[in-house]
């Protein structure tokens, strides 16, 4: 991208972050809204979590279980079956055990979308630093051109940290698109984890 352009993505970027900050999220840099926290309801319909929360980590084998469960490496389907063999080994506690199951994989994963989500403010901000930056010495290079006669040896690196600046701006611009889809992925693989623990209760 020729600096041109990017001068032009990073005004298109200063514009976005204002818009945003309108909207009570000054630091988000995704398109997609800011939700911080698993909407447990949306994929819940079991018994009431409030005891589960406090004690799935008291069973060792569920506190193992949850922790395998909520790695992304661990494929859905072998999830799934892990799932109903807890479930089968669980006997006549099935369904309060698979209920400390569930607590422990909500509150697990909602820790780390919230983690993600701070992280993408955090990288918001980087963003936005970087953009003011690469605009003030923008404005510095144009009044060094300006000057008469102007000193070439300070326009020539004026130039040169400009040039460096926007190619980094860009390289953290281009990450925007994958780093935003990191909370929707979580939130998928949840409501997998959620519908498989559901139906090892029926």
């Amino acid at each position: 991208m020729n600096p041109r352009s990017l001068l032009f993505a990073l005004v298109s970027f200063a514009g976005a972050a204002i818009a945003q900050a309108q909207q009570s999220q000054p630091d988000w840099p995704c398109r997609q809204v800011r939700v911080p926290e698993l909407a447990v309801a949306s994929v819940w319909t079991g018994p009431a979590l409030d005891d589960a929360l406090k004690h799935w980590r008291d069973d060792q084998t569920i506190a193992d279980l949850v922790l395998r469960l909520s790695q992304r490496r661990t494929p859905i389907d072998e999830a799934e079956q892990l799932i109903a063999q807890f479930a089968k080994s669980s006997g006549d506690k099935r369904k309060a055990r698979l209920t400390m199951l569930f607590a422990g994989v909500y509150e697990r994963m909602n820790d780390e979308r919230r983690d993600v989500v701070s992280g993408l403010d955090r990288f918001g901000r980087r963003l936005k630093d970087m953009a003011e930056k690469a605009r003030e010495e923008t404005q510095t290079l144009r009044d060094l051109q300006d000057q008469k006669p102007p000193d070439r040896e300070a326009v020539r690196k004026g130039s040169e940290a400009l040039q460096w600046r926007l190619r980094l701006f860009d390289e953290q611009r281009r990450m925007i698109g994958y780093v935003c889809e990191s909370p929707a992925l979580i939130e998928q693989r949840f409501g997998a984890l959620a519908r498989a623990i559901q139906q090892a209760m029926a």
